[in-house]
């Protein structure tokens, strides 16, 4: 992989088709735009060639936007000879690290590089010689099927399985309703149970959550998804849960195993687990309450 460092005019560049993270005139990027007209740009954006002449960009739209903002016609960068899966896999994993990212943006993100991944495999099943890189053969690897494209996705990010699959889900509902889990209107939990609604029920939902002026719980949102597997949900039946007084969500918070797996030895019993951390939290109170006492 040659890379090279260049000297590009912003106006040969190009955005990542269908880049799901939005890049927002906000305070945050003002502030770059200043630092920008003071500094530079510190760090090099990361671009592949095109056959038009451009390029496009894989990592760095907040920072091509912030020259922009600040009236700076050229930027360096790093140019990367890569097809267009793997290009997708660079723009996703280096965008995952920012802080502040959408539940839409990280579940459009993770939809992208599962698919880029099969298809990267797939090519290199049919033909190795021809795509013979590293990471077609890292990726093969791991990939015995479709499905395990989910866990490489999920090994480097650093989540859970589970939890890459549920904001997968999060992929399968209309836009109205992923805005609604972005403004924290809707939970992760409801909102992966109202998923599994037909595309013609979602929109029964919005209208019904316009109309009533609630969202559904997640007890709700599972009567829902029973009814329309049952073939029950129509907007008679999705009125009647959706007006019936909310019950109060259990008051637990529950962490899977395989979460929390990678910091206790491999032979750790869940109960072992349940211990430590219980000790670890006690301890934590001890040390504050010192502190405080110390003041």
């Amino acid at each position: 992989m040659n890379d090279t460092l260049e000297i590009l005019k912003i106006q040969d560049l190009e955005p990542f088709p269908d880049h799901p993270f939005q890049v927002r005139e906000d305070d945050a990027m003002k502030e770059t735009a200043e630092s920008v007209k003071t500094y530079g740009i510190l760090t090099p954006i990361l671009v592949r060639p095109l056959e038009n002449g451009h390029y496009q960009i894989v990592s760095g739209h907040r920072r091509t936007k912030a020259c922009e903002l600040a009236g700076v016609e050229e930027i360096p960068a790093i140019v990367r000879e890569l097809d267009y899966d793997s290009a997708v896999i660079a723009m996703v994993d280096s965008n995952l690290q920012r802080e502040e990212i959408l539940p839409s943006e990280r579940a459009a993100a993770y939809k992208m590089k599962v698919e880029a991944i099969r298809r990267q495999c797939g090519r290199h099943s049919q033909d190795p010689d021809k795509n013979g890189d590293q990471l077609g053969h890292h990726l093969e690897s791991k990939l015995l099927d479709g499905r395990k494209s989910v866990e490489v996705v999920a090994e480097d990010a650093g989540e859970s399985k589970t939890q890459v699959q549920r904001y997968l889900r999060l992929t399968e509902l209309k836009p109205e309703l992923q805005q609604m889990v972005d403004d924290k209107k809707i939970g992760m939990t409801p909102a992966v149970e109202i998923s599994f609604l037909k595309p013609e029920e979602q929109r029964m939902l919005i209208d019904t959550i316009e109309s009533e002026q609630a969202t559904p719980s997640l007890s709700q949102a599972k009567r829902m998804k029973e009814m329309s597997r049952e073939g029950r949900l129509n907007d008679d039946t999705m009125l009647a849960v959706m007006c019936e007084q909310k019950k109060p969500e259990e008051d637990k918070i529950v962490i899977p195993c395989e979460a929390i797996a990678k910091y206790f030895p491999r032979s750790t019993t869940p109960h072992q687990m349940e211990r430590m951390i219980y000790k670890l939290l006690s301890d934590w109170q001890k040390k504050k309450q010192r502190q405080h006492g110390a003041r």
